[in-house]
């Protein structure tokens, strides 16, 4: 990875903070330091504190910048220095609607009732994810999941291994390189007040659906995985080839899907 651009899906949170602070230092061995550092910030339309995620960058990377001294005091291009990184906003809230909101009440039921929405929202944040790489050459693509919050569905096992595949397919590769590290919180608030970075929340926005209930087990979430990705494979394949008809088509609005039946009902009467 060193030399390369490197994507980081950026909450703003303590984990995804972490993971910026030691792919910016190459602190880690599966953060070697990349030339470019692309933080991504998801837009799900469903969220609030617009300003937090920004300010936690700004100011991370303003405290981070003064623990490389040597590229001040060196003006050799081999001095070191902090990696440049840039924090993108990706708006996603379309997929998001199309992967669940639109069809909830006829997903539900597929999937012994139980609420996927935050599975839904992170096949989202993954797909434009994995669009904004291919677009602009960046060949690694690292997630904060952290194994201690499991409990949310997009955190386990087997979403991992399926986005992974997923990605891959893409010429992306996705990797999750402190899951076992951050196992515990404590060692996530070490890491960043080693680096004097802030070490409690306050950094991400705040979600209408981040505290919500689901009782859905792997089987769910594969399943659901395991439905939705070849759809999102052919939305990103559309996408790339220019027919933005068609993969537009892929994630119909909800009520435009309504008014369509009624419409064909009337036809056939």
């Amino acid at each position: 990875m060193e030399k390369m651009e490197l994507a980081i899906m950026f909450s703003g949170g303590t984990d995804s903070l972490a993971v910026y602070a030691l792919a910016s230092l190459g602190h880690h061995p599966g953060l070697p330091r990349p030339k470019h550092i692309h933080l991504l910030h998801m837009l799900n339309g469903m969220s609030r504190f617009h300003d937090f995620p920004r300010k936690r960058f700004e100011a991370a990377q303003k405290i981070l910048a003064k623990q490389v001294p040597l590229a001040e005091m060196h003006s050799s291009v081999s001095a070191v220095k902090l990696p440049e990184a840039l924090m993108v906003e990706l708006d996603m809230g379309r997929l998001f609607q199309g992967l669940w909101l639109d069809r909830y009440e006829e997903l539900m039921p597929r999937y012994n009732g139980k609420n996927l929405v935050c599975v839904a929202c992170k096949v989202a944040m993954h797909t434009r994810a994995i669009i904004y790489c291919i677009e602009n050459f960046i060949p690694h693509l690292v997630t904060g999941y952290a194994k201690r919050q499991e409990y949310y569905p997009e955190q386990t096992p087997v979403f991992m291994e399926k986005i992974a595949d997923f990605s891959s397919s893409f010429g992306v590769r996705t990797h999750f390189p402190l899951y076992e590290d951050l196992e515990d919180e404590m060692v996530t608030r070490q890491v960043l007040e080693d680096f004097g970075l802030p070490s409690t929340g306050g950094g991400e926005r705040k979600c209408l659906f981040c505290q919500t209930l689901t009782t859905a087990t792997e089987k769910e979430i594969g399943q659901y995985l395991d439905d939705m990705l070849p759809l999102v494979n052919k939305y990103i394949e559309l996408r790339q080839a220019g027919r933005i008809k068609e993969a537009a088509n892929c994630f119909p609005p909800g009520n435009t899907m309504r008014i369509k039946e009624s419409q064909d009902k009337r036809k056939a009467n």
